[in-house]
């Protein structure tokens, strides 16, 4: 599996790979523990429809690229992290 992702994300070695792994789990921990209390801010549990909640996960998707690229560079993987966010927002653009 390791090498698998070695090849697939052009790294250097499992190490490499294992580190990687951590900063998407330490990522999607930290948006977790923050849901609530951002959605806590605008309105109350109960109020919540289902067209609020795909409205923050719409508006969460640059918040968790942001946390993701702080935890890249903390655990010293910023340059895959940079190229990782820029190849996921090229996907958003409109091809020609």
């Amino acid at each position: 599996m390791f090498e698998k992702l070695r090849e697939r994300w052009d790294l250097k070695s499992g190490w490499q790979v294992l580190i990687v792994l951590i900063v998407f789990a330490c990522t999607g921990f930290t948006v977790m523990f923050l849901k609530e209390p951002i959605l806590s801010l605008f309105a109350a549990k109960e109020e919540r429809n289902w067209v609020f909640t795909t409205i923050y996960y719409i508006l969460i998707l640059p918040v968790y690229f942001i946390i993701l690229l702080c935890y890249g560079f903390i655990f010293g993987q910023g340059k895959f992290f940079t190229g990782f966010v820029k190849k996921t927002f090229s996907r958003f653009k409109r091809k020609k």
